[in-house]
């Protein structure tokens, strides 16, 4: 088959055709689910689907690349499905998604010259790509795979204005074996189009309503070829302690149906969210270009996308798809039945807990000394905590303790006591501190910004600990990474620890078991009732952060990682049971 960009439509095998594609990120929902997903996707009414590539994902540290193959088993699992895919390579991708996808390892090392032509930075890119891109070379649809599009960049012009770069990327594409047709994405904005088109390469446009308005923004610059939405909004994302308006059905349907009558192809995005699973969720900035404060998403990537969460069809999935079978070829395929849930509530039966400073010592990596707190990327934590130790010399009187660039969040203890909680915005311990004094800082990172100009930037604290005005200096820092927790290998490193009795809520680890029924395997939520702040894993799995903020309440449990019988629960509590009485309920799995 032969698809190719027409002066005016895509064509397959010279016949006109229309894309009618949907967002399904592969990494964000169980592998053992594609299936069911993608005929949720066809039952909608779509024929295509599309999905990016987070680097950062597949190479957590460098020369450490990982599963590759899903991205390939993935495209396999979308052909089989009857749908034609969409895939966004990056190296950027933003999605809400941890530092937009690129590596921690590469942004602490490069700062503001990643996503430019700078030698370093288009290096570590060839070599990702020399790893990756046969996984889509091989499944192109000129060699009878479903990949009709592949994407240079991702929203560019919101970012930058290197067309070196940009250029340099699209000759790789072509250069590794990519046929099919390239495209750029970006916003429907004269300076976005100008900053992120390629000359030669088809530009799509990105907005949620207002179709004949962005197309003719399109127009302005490309006066020819086929009219496509790469990103039709919707739905939107939510952040940890912000409410947001979820979108009306009607509104989005018939936003959609402008988008079709203006013969355009189009991308739903989303189509099925999932899951921000690990803790990689990302963060934006607040404010009008992103430079505000920071805003950290939340697990859930529901989207209020058509096909929720947990697979189901909502209102939204049932009135777009009465817009798309006007523009269907044939009668809608069925929709799925709903995946099984769980037969709970199921209880959560606590056996041990160890406080946060065993955790760190057992399980984190070796304590550093430096003159000046060392951040995550320096460390190697890509997603996780850092406990940074400092002595405040003595005797010297009560002064202001201060932390000058913490990100984001850090959890103070003065000789072994609960001081406070520092944060970006609000750095300075509420009560001054004498010396000789003991001072512990647990950093945490909530996640990292993935859209505008302050992506990239480094995590912990990125100045220096002050008293009075003076720096403090020989700061011992030592690193846990929340992938020393994940799945057979986090459970042997678990079996070792010394676990004492059981504390609902507690600051530390705490390790328990759920028994599910014969016969009662299925999706579930994790409900922390009382649980300030942490991660969770289920029989390994990373079912990701949790947060009292909300307004996410409870965690998604894919069915597949759930067993007839035993399943081992870890919580890494990180703050402490919330509330005046510091009361914690026991976890549990609900349908």
């Amino acid at each position: 088959m032969r698809f190719a960009v027409g002066e005016r439509d895509f064509e397959v095998d010279g016949r006109p055709v229309r894309l009618l594609s949907g967002a399904l990120h592969y990494f964000r929902v169980h592998e053992a689910q594609w299936g069911h997903r993608l005929a949720m996707l066809r039952a909608m009414g779509l024929n295509c689907v599309e999905t990016y590539v987070p680097w950062n994902w597949h190479e957590p540290r460098p020369g450490e690349v990982r599963d590759v193959g899903a991205l390939g088993r993935f495209l396999d699992a979308a052909g089989a499905a009857g749908l034609w895919a969409i895939v966004r390579p990056g190296p950027y991708i933003c999605a809400e998604w941890e530092n937009g996808g690129l590596p921690a390892w590469l942004t602490g090392a490069l700062g503001r010259r990643v996503r430019t032509r700078d030698a370093a930075f288009l290096r570590a890119v060839d070599g990702w790509w020399e790893v990756l891109l046969p996984q889509v070379v091989a499944r192109q649809c000129d060699r009878g795979g479903p990949v009709v599009l592949v994407q240079v960049e991702n929203e560019y012009g919101s970012y930058g204005s290197d067309a070196a770069y940009l250029a340099h990327l699209a000759g790789r594409l072509r250069g590794l074996g990519v046929t099919v047709p390239l495209c750029t994405s970006d916003g429907a904005e004269d300076h976005m189009l100008t900053g992120g088109s390629v000359p030669g390469v088809l530009a799509t446009v990105n907005f949620g309503a207002g179709a004949r308005a962005a197309f003719a923004a399109l127009r302005r610059h490309r006066a020819r070829g086929p009219l496509m939405c790469m990103e039709f909004w919707c739905g939107w994302f939510a952040h940890w302690g912000r409410t947001g308006v979820p979108r009306a059905a009607r509104d989005a349907a018939e936003a959609l149906r402008e988008v079709l009558e203006c013969g355009a192809s189009v991308n739903v995005y989303m189509a099925h969210g999932g899951t921000s699973f690990g803790g990689w969720a990302g963060a934006n900035r607040a404010g009008e270009v992103q430079d505000g404060a920071l805003l950290p998403t939340v697990t859930s990537y529901d989207y209020g996308a058509p096909v929720d969460e947990r697979g189901r069809p909502t209102e939204k999935f049932w009135r777009m798809r009465e817009v798309l079978a006007r523009f269907a070829e044939g009668p809608l395929p069925a929709v799925p039945e709903p995946e099984p849930v769980v037969a709970g509530p199921l209880e959560v039966a606590l056996s041990g807990w160890l406080s946060a400073d065993a955790v760190v010592a057992a399980l984190g990596d070796p304590e550093v000394c430096a003159g000046v707190p060392p951040t995550f990327e320096e460390l190697g934590v890509d997603r996780g905590v850092v406990r940074y130790r400092v002595a405040v010399p003595g005797p010297r009187a009560a002064y202001p303790l201060r932390v000058s660039g913490l990100r984001d969040l850090a959890t103070v203890y003065v000789d072994g006591v609960r001081a406070g909680v520092l944060t970006e915005d609000e750095p300075v311990l509420a009560g001054p501190v004498a010396g000789p004094a003991e001072v512990e800082l647990w950093a945490e990172s909530l996640g990292r910004v993935n859209y505008g100009p302050r992506l990239g930037e480094a995590k912990g604290i990125t100045g220096g600990v002050l008293h009075e005005r003076q720096y403090l200096h020989g700061v011992r820092a030592q690193g846990l990474r929340l992938a020393v927790l994940d799945g057979a290998a986090g459970a042997a490193a678990v079996a070792g620890l010394g676990f004492g009795a059981p504390a609902a809520g507690a600051r530390g680890l705490h390790r328990g078991t759920v028994t599910v029924p014969v016969g009662g395997v299925g999706d579930a939520v994790l409900e922390l009732e009382g649980w300030t702040r942490g991660f969770a894993w289920v029989g390994g799995f990373p079912v990701g952060r949790y947060w009292s903020a909300g307004p996410q309440r409870g965690l998604f449990v894919p069915g597949p990682v759930l067993r007839e019988g035993v399943n081992e629960v870890l919580v890494l509590e990180l703050e402490g049971p919330e509330g005046a009485d510091g009361a914690a309920g026991a976890p549990r799995l609900v349908p």
